[in-house]
């Protein structure tokens, strides 16, 4: 993002809370699904599960718009936009995040993506005028990112039994979504659905070449057998949620959109249990908890609301 992309952002419209809210629970719950069904595609290699998750995204978006009538080609102006969102937005965390599950229990994976609306609250007070940090939100940021040391910080001893690599995957992942979140807070016109099928598909194609250049066709080979929770990967929790994700940074900026991760690792954890039969210990859940109250700190202290809305 250059400074005169940063410049042109667009003041945001006012934003009722129902609409907030509303659109926090519907995102978070069926992205945390996304968790689940990577668990259980089994042992895919993660540049093949990115691949089929951008495909099948991108295929039930591109038939959403046939069906209503709308050009699935890009402007040349879009060509960019679809291009950076399909990398940090998409195909880059889509293989670390299948990575990482590959590491660490779901739960665990969930809680440190957690963080993601502290890292937003800081790139964005560093270049949105509007976005800026008053004391009380920059006292969460400090204290989320303790949470993040309890849940990270074992992963430097062998004897821990915590995988880095997974976990700094998983901050790997969290950085590359606030990158994109705040880039779209640049992008001047756009439609939230077209970011959303442009973003699909410069995922799901590049995702693809890297599988078959990394793993070879035969990595494909599992697919059919684990044809359900990668469908569900796909249209579930990946093409329904990020629609509502495009129009929430829209109309209601990167730092409150990033909310969602205030409630992932709620449903996560709810879903790892009743499905996955993982179990919670005391590190995840003390440093959960510490993220998540960095998190309110940053998300519900000072002005929630601009002037004049409802």
């Amino acid at each position: 993002m250059s400074r005169p992309e940063l410049a042109a952002a667009a003041p945001l419209p006012p934003v009722g809370q129902g609409f907030l809210v509303s659109s926090l629970l519907g995102c978070s719950i069926l992205w945390a699904s996304g968790f689940l069904f990577i668990k259980l595609s089994g042992d895919i290699s993660p540049f093949v599960i990115a691949a089929m998750r951008g495909l099948v995204g991108a295929s039930s978006l591109a038939l959403w718009f046939k069906l209503q009538g709308k050009s699935l080609l890009p402007e040349l102006r879009e060509l960019k936009d679809w291009l950076i969102l399909g990398t940090f937005n998409g195909w880059a965390p889509n293989v670390l995040v299948s990575y990482a599950l590959s590491q660490i229990t779901t739960a665990s994976a969930a809680m440190v993506q957690a963080a993601g609306p502290l890292i937003v609250a800081v790139m964005a007070h560093m270049l949105f005028p509007d976005e800026r940090l008053t004391r009380l939100r920059f006292l969460g940021v400090l204290i989320g990112f303790v949470g993040m040391g309890i849940l990270i910080g074992p992963a430097a001893f062998p004897q821990s039994g915590i995988s880095p690599a997974g976990s700094l995957a998983m901050v790997a992942v969290t950085l590359s979504y606030a990158t994109a979140n705040l880039y779209i807070r640049t992008i001047r016109q756009a439609d939230p659905s077209r970011l959303a099928l442009g973003q699909q598909v410069c995922s799901g194609l590049p995702a693809t070449i890297l599988a078959l250049a990394v793993s070879g066709p035969g990595a494909f080979a599992p697919v059919p057998s684990h044809l359900g929770p990668l469908l569900a990967l796909g249209i579930v929790a990946t093409a329904m949620p990020m629609l509502t994700f495009m129009r929430m940074i829209r109309r209601a900026g990167p730092t409150r959109a990033s909310m969602v991760g205030y409630l992932l690792p709620v449903w996560t954890a709810i879903l790892a249990v009743l499905f996955l039969d993982e179990h919670l210990g005391l590190r995840e859940m003390l440093g959960g908890g510490v993220v998540l109250t960095g998190v309110a700190f940053v998300t519900f202290s000072g002005r929630f609301k601009r002037p004049g809305v409802a």
